[in-house]
């Protein structure tokens, strides 16, 4: 048995428990801690009745869904309307099977294993896969529920979730040309005997940020939920806990999202002259360190999630449109073009790269400024419409 558990299988088998165990528990107090962000922001109380400060809420909510009556709207597609939120929640959660927590960790017997549920060839491709599956929860919810308000908001999630993973996908193949892998863990390693992703490329690190808010249905571009239009979106129908699994989904890709920007961008569980840090320390404290490292960096991106939400206003729904087709996917094009270049010259690790990002972010904000139209609140090839007054004095 003791065996067994110092076995690859064995380890994965423990991270994957581990990593579930403490994901369930990080998703719950997100909820609580989104509250508390929100009001500091605000200038106002949060949760602060239920356990010291507050901490106890997240209990007293998952209670509440559990015990609230669930009420099945007639005329829904039932199965399917059922299947929805576990779909959403099933495909956010298996997504952490490819993250590198801690690099390599060696037993007394020389035996190194991976910290790290499982180790493919096509790990980015896997991400991205999974990501892309995640529309049909929301997709099925809002079509199965008989609303159109609830359709209109999965329409949006779908033709937001598509316009979307191409910018993302572009800006994700910048990073396959500059470091030759498609394996997360060898990315990061690649990032700790060089430089932070984030420093060589910080264009199309923003470009996956950007579309990181809009995968995740988050302000500025939680359309498909917008409630002064669309009365809740595509869950406006659901109640108790298939109410709350669609809450939990979103808060589990928030994680999955940081946790996969975090190994691309920010050198994993890297961190410069920390000896613990480094791949070649594969003591048991180094591979502790480097797990507490890459939950600090994630829970960073975690905070600016929830800082932003309430900070920027939602986009109209052809504003977020067109930022994709015309700002992002040709910035993403360019991106590529000096990737290709630079992989072409034998030069990916250069200053140029930086350099080129810089410009061609700059260039594409200059295309975007001149060519924004004003916001005039009528169709141009209408007629203004005279108020009252001036209907009175004609």
């Amino acid at each position: 048995m003791v065996e067994f558990f110092k076995s690859q299988f064995g380890v994965s088998l423990i991270v994957m428990v581990a990593v579930i165990a403490v994901m369930e528990a990080a998703v719950a107090y997100s909820m609580y801690f989104e509250r508390r962000i929100s009001a500091w922001i605000q200038d106002r109380c949060g949760p602060n009745r239920v356990g010291p400060a507050g901490v106890l809420q997240p209990v007293a909510d998952a209670l509440k869904a559990f015990l609230k009556e669930d009420i099945i709207p007639a005329g829904v597609d039932r199965l399917i309307f059922l299947l929805a939120p576990m779909v959403s929640m099933a495909v956010a959660t298996v997504a952490f099977a490819v993250i590198p927590w801690g690099g390599y960790f060696e037993w007394a017997d020389g035996n190194r294993v991976m910290i790290q549920v499982a180790s493919i060839d096509v790990g980015l491709l896997y991400i991205l896969a999974v990501g892309s599956v995640g529309v049909y929860g929301v997709v099925l919810g809002g079509w199965s529920s008989n609303n159109k308000y609830s359709f209109y908001g999965s329409m949006r999630a779908a033709a937001q979730m598509i316009s979307y993973e191409i910018p993302m996908g572009l800006a994700i193949l910048v990073l396959v040309l500059t470091s030759g892998h498609l394996r997360l863990e060898e990315i990061v390693a690649a990032q700790a005997e060089g430089v932070w992703y984030v420093v060589l490329h910080p264009a199309a690190f923003v470009l996956l940020l950007i579309t990181a808010f809009a995968e995740t249905n988050r302000t500025p571009f939680d359309l498909p939920e917008a409630e002064q239009e669309l009365v809740s979106g595509f869950h406006t129908e659901y109640s108790a806990m298939k109410f709350a699994m669609f809450f939990l989904a979103e808060y589990t890709h928030i994680i999955v999202v940081s946790a996969f920007m975090t190994a691309l961008f920010w050198g994993g569980y890297h961190l410069p002259w920390v000896p613990w840090c480094q791949p070649e320390n594969v003591s048991l404290l180094g591979a502790l360190v480097k797990c507490a490292v890459f939950g600090g960096k994630v829970a960073v991106f975690i905070f600016f999630f929830m800082w932003v939400r309430w900070t920027l206003p939602r986009f109209r729904f052809d504003q977020l449109m067109r930022l994709a087709w015309k700002g992002l996917v040709p910035l993403g094009l360019g991106l590529i073009l000096l990737a290709g270049a630079l992989v072409y010259v034998q030069k990916p690790v250069s200053i140029w790269a930086p350099v080129g990002n810089v410009v061609l972010l700059v260039v594409a904000l200059v295309v975007m400024g001149l060519s924004r139209k004003p916001v005039t609140g009528r169709q141009d090839h209408l007629p203004p419409v005279r108020t009252s007054s001036e209907a009175e004095r004609t």
